[in-house]
């Protein structure tokens, strides 16, 4: 048979360090969300724009022209991922949108969330995105295939001797249970 610990000096010391576990795992959850907020900033996810982004102040630079190229990726999942548009040739200050598709080719209900990267590294100081579905998680249901908006503006201050930018997408499962915050 098991002993119970009667000793109330041992239950009283247990007590006191569950309740400054609990304390300091509080205090972590709370900090986690300046942290998020920080992360997203500097990686450039969830890079949501304010209203006054396309406001009468900015321009279109119609003088220079960038080709821009779309990549997509799914890392761990069983989807096809693919961008409608492999390819454009816009002005910098010129509003875009790009149709992507993505197809959950299993048997199962799939969550995944789209992380964005870019080429040249700093073009997300210059990306301002209106819509992407990176955004937000995705759940696709088995066999589901759906297509999805990015529009954005690439900012005319992006350095002139930038004339070619790529813009990627890469989905990663989340496991279940797990939501994505949103700015």
């Amino acid at each position: 048979m098991g002993m119970i610990n009667s000793n109330p000096k041992a239950n009283v010391l247990m007590l006191k360090k569950l309740f400054i576990f609990t304390l300091i795992m509080f205090a972590f959850g709370y900090a986690l969300v300046p942290f998020y907020e920080k992360f997203c900033e500097v990686t450039g996810i969830n890079n949501l724009l304010n209203p006054d982004v396309l406001s009468k102040d900015n321009w279109v630079d119609e003088e220079r022209w960038l080709a821009v190229e779309f990549d997509a990726n799914a890392r761990g999942l069983p989807w096809s991922f693919k961008s409608l548009q492999t390819n454009a040739r816009i002005h910098p200050g010129e509003p875009i949108t790009v149709m992507y598709e993505i197809t959950n080719n299993s048997d199962r209900e799939i969550a995944g969330q789209a992380i964005p990267s870019y080429s040249p590294r700093y073009l997300e100081k210059h990306l301002k995105k209106l819509e992407c579905f990176c955004f937000t998680k995705q759940v696709l249901k088995p066999k589901e295939t759906r297509q999805m908006p990015v529009q954005f503006v690439i900012d005319p201050s992006l350095p002139v001797e930038i004339n070619t930018v790529t813009i990627s997408y890469t989905f990663f499962e989340l496991p279940e249970g797990v939501n994505v915050i949103k700015k």
